[in-house]
């Protein structure tokens, strides 16, 4: 069997997931990797035989989307030659992470794409939404990189081809302690945005990994990182809690390892505040923004610990395996 296995690469998430999918899907047959974007950190693991340059967000460094830069990086006429220019019908099966150059060529040629994605979550009504709903972006979720088969992830079963997240490996393998420090990973921000409101919250250490930042350095009980991803998880494994974006790999990572977490949607994202919609039935503490009033709720979750106990099992062989499965 001939595989294709498309990734959405402006985010760090989809390409982790990828990691530990890939390993899963070789025994099948042949894997090709595409990857649309270019904003992620971290390397999917297995050679990329086609990279585009997709359409995707830019973010900014205040908490949100940087639209004047977004709309700069569009290339909708390369982006059509893309599709066409693809072979999509070499392939036997094409598994879509919210990619959408496969995704449109395979419907231009009728063929069958099955998501494996978090955003195909969103496709199910019972999923959480914000009191505010956007309309655009829900027609985004249906049409960005549209599939004719869905198998979703999300924090909870809340439809019946909705699956618990997929954890890394190397995540699951963590030695879990807590140590004096919180673990901060706020890619949206610079580090000048958040340490102040830090350097209030003395009584733990701050580590802040920041995009924003190439050279590590202390600010009195903030040490800012460079994103790097062993260095993450080890903070992580032996934080006090996570403080973080309303993605979903990040916030599913902690609440594995029964992390204090915290979360704060980038504005103008409207699947973090879905995000964030979910997490707050959850339990867990979300701040809309960064203003005068967020030092006092870094205090108030310091002294208020989460009781969430989640268990995500591993079933991504299992999974694969059905998806497959039905294709033959």
């Amino acid at each position: 069997m001939k595989i294709l296995y498309a990734i959405q690469g402006t985010g760090n998430g989809h390409v982790s997931r990828a990691r530990e999918i890939l390993p899963h899907l070789l025994p099948y047959g042949t894997i090709d990797v595409l990857i649309s974007g270019t904003h992620a950190e971290v390397d999917v693991g297995h050679p990329v035989l086609y990279r585009y340059p997709g359409m995707g967000f830019k973010f900014g460094k205040s908490g949100g989307i940087s639209f004047p830069e977004t709309f700069k990086s569009l290339r909708p006429v390369q982006f059509i030659r893309d599709l066409y220019a693809l072979p999509i019908k070499q392939y036997d099966l094409i598994i879509n992470d919210f990619e959408p150059v496969s995704a449109y060529a395979a419907k231009k040629a009728g063929m069958r794409l099955q998501a494996l994605s978090h955003q195909a979550a969103f496709l199910s009504p019972n999923s959480p939404r914000p009191p505010q709903r956007n309309g655009f972006a829900e027609w985004l979720f249906r049409n960005y990189a549209p599939s004719t088969h869905q198998t979703a992830f999300h924090f909870k079963s809340y439809d019946q081809f909705i699956h618990p997240p997929v954890i890394r490996n190397e995540v699951r393998q963590l030695q879990v302690s807590e140590q004096d420090h919180i673990a901060v990973y706020l890619p949206a921000f610079e580090a000048k945005r958040l340490i102040p409101h830090f350097l209030t919250c003395h009584q733990l250490k701050w580590h802040l990994f920041s995009k924003h930042d190439a050279v590590a350095r202390w600010e009195k009980n903030v040490w800012i990182r460079p994103i790097n991803n062993e260095a993450f998880l080890s903070s992580l494994a032996s934080s006090a809690g996570l403080l973080t974006g309303a993605g979903f790999e990040s916030p599913a990572e902690a609440l594995f390892l029964g992390k204090q977490l915290m979360v704060i949607p980038m504005t103008n994202q409207y699947e973090q505040q879905c995000n964030a919609a979910a997490l707050a039935l959850l339990g867990v503490p979300v701040v809309q923004n960064i203003n005068n009033r967020f030092s006092d709720a870094l205090q108030h979750w310091l002294r208020h610990k989460n009781d969430i106990h989640l268990h995500f099992p591993d079933a991504t062989q299992t999974l694969l395996h059905q998806i497959i499965s039905s294709t033959n």
